[in-house]
């Protein structure tokens, strides 16, 4: 145990038994109910503070819902893919820094900008307050910004979700015609600059052993550079609600609608096969894009009354909409964890999955702790629903067995001590930083404030 006095004048000690750490934790978009990166940072970084340490997050848009110890520094991006005017030039005006300039030169020449444009922000931000932090903590970031901080001297550890280089290989795959593919290209060119950024990280850890292995073929890290730190879930708060009623054929999933790698047409095809033969109907936590590929679908399969997409809604809502639910579907092409997945087993619904990616890893056996079938293979899908759906006694012991798997295996707190392990090793690996801050500097402001530009 160090007897070392603690940062800003303080005595006590964090979990661990050493020094509370000062942590800089980096999110570009934090999405609070749906999408894994607003999920992962709110509860990651409320269990780093029941474990003693101090987070400060910086993000951009969409905010994440922070616990209220955790200070939000909010970086405004030009927001140019909000869901009110997506894919809105800005106008010369609205650029105001070097951010800004960044993110309208590469939004310009066709790539997703916010990674890039993100990383400089937050630079520029943390340049000026080396001293208050003792790492900086990017999630799946992987901007230039980042090699920046660490020119300036915080160590910065890079969390890596699993590879975007998985989504655009996919997406390339599923595009209709040659022009779409050269628009996918174009648009992912990113993921360049995201690899260039991981491979001279010091430190990298992802949730699951696959996407250890993907990230490594994919963007070169080496693998001794590799560590595995799975996600968790509130398992009081996602639970079972025995006063809510089972709604006879509802399947619950969470999914971006247009996104090829969450494979929603094959559950939508799936659906409508077993619609021939009973009443299903479907529940999409997600939003819709009007005139896009899954709206397309559900026209062209007669859906439009099988299908409802719900966003916006509080975790409380969602847990209901599991209880609901007589089964939960997971029909991803690739996963590189999925928070739904046991987000859903820890309600004890009975999930139906595919194979995609590390979903095995992390659902577990077929047939014990959920039902699964390959990816792509609406047949296949059509096939496990109907068994799942006409046997009762199979959905009470698959529900109540996935909840016991993610009861024994995950939760935040082993999340949060999992990664300040690695934190402590990061700072291990580069004494100087150590040196530099012999008796702690001031603390972090501890309020909410906006910053644009340089």
């Amino acid at each position: 145990m160090s007897n070392r006095t603690a940062p800003h004048g303080r005595t006590e000690l964090a979990a661990d038994g050493e020094l509370p750490l000062r942590i800089a934790y980096l999110t570009y978009r934090g999405k609070p109910h749906v999408g894994g990166q607003g999920v992962y940072t709110r509860h990651l970084t409320k269990a780093l503070c029941d474990l003693g340490h101090e987070v400060e997050v910086l993000g951009g848009q969409p905010y994440p819902v922070l616990d209220p110890r955790v200070p939000l520094v909010e970086l405004p991006s030009l927001d140019i893919y909000n869901d009110a005017y997506p894919m809105r030039l800005p106008l010369p005006f609205e650029i105001k820094g070097i951010g800004d300039a960044v993110e309208v030169a590469t939004f310009a020449a066709g790539s997703f900008p916010e990674p890039l444009a993100f990383s400089v922000r937050a630079w520029q931000h943390l340049r000026h307050r080396v001293n208050d932090f003792d790492l900086v903590q990017d999630n799946q970031c992987l901007g230039y910004g980042l090699l920046a901080m660490q020119r300036e001297g915080l160590p910065v550890l890079a969390t890596i979700h699993h590879p975007i280089t998985v989504d655009r290989r996919l997406e390339m795959e599923h595009s209709e015609t040659a022009w779409k593919r050269f628009s996918k290209a174009r648009w992912y060119s990113f993921t360049k600059m995201q690899t260039r950024v991981a491979t001279r990280m010091t430190r990298v850890i992802t949730v699951s052993q696959n996407s250890m292995a993907d990230i490594h073929a994919d963007h070169h890290v080496d693998l001794d550079r590799l560590h595995v730190v799975p996600v968790g879930v509130d398992q009081d708060l996602f639970r079972p609600l025995d006063h809510v009623r089972r709604i006879p054929g509802r399947l619950i999933t969470t999914a971006s609608a247009d996104v090829t790698m969450k494979g929603l047409r094959y559950l939508l095809e799936a659906i409508a096969k077993l619609r021939t033969e009973r009443h299903i109907e479907l529940v999409v936590i997600g939003r819709l894009k009007e005139g896009g590929p899954s709206a397309r679908i559900i026209d062209e399969l007669g859906l439009r009354d099988a299908v409802t997409f719900i966003t916006g809604v509080p975790e409380e809502r969602i847990i209901e909409l599991y209880s609901e639910a007589e089964v939960a579907v997971v029909p991803s092409l690739y996963e590189g964890f999925s928070l739904p997945a046991i987000e859903a087993m820890s309600c004890g619904v009975p999930l139906v999955a595919t194979t995609g990616g590390a979903l095995p890893e992390v659902v577990g056996t077929h047939d014990e702790t959920a039902l699964l079938v390959p990816p792509g293979d609406s047949d296949a899908m059509a096939a496990m629903l109907r068994i799942a759906l006409d046997d009762a006694d199979l959905r009470a012991r698959i529900g109540a067995a996935g909840r016991q798997r993610v009861i024994d295996r995950w939760t935040w707190r082993h999340t949060a001590v999992g990664t300040v392990e690695h934190y402590r090793a990061l700072l291990a690996e580069t004494p100087h930083i150590q040196m530099r801050r012999p008796g702690g500097a001031a603390a972090a402001p501890r309020f909410r404030h906006r910053e644009r530009g340089a």
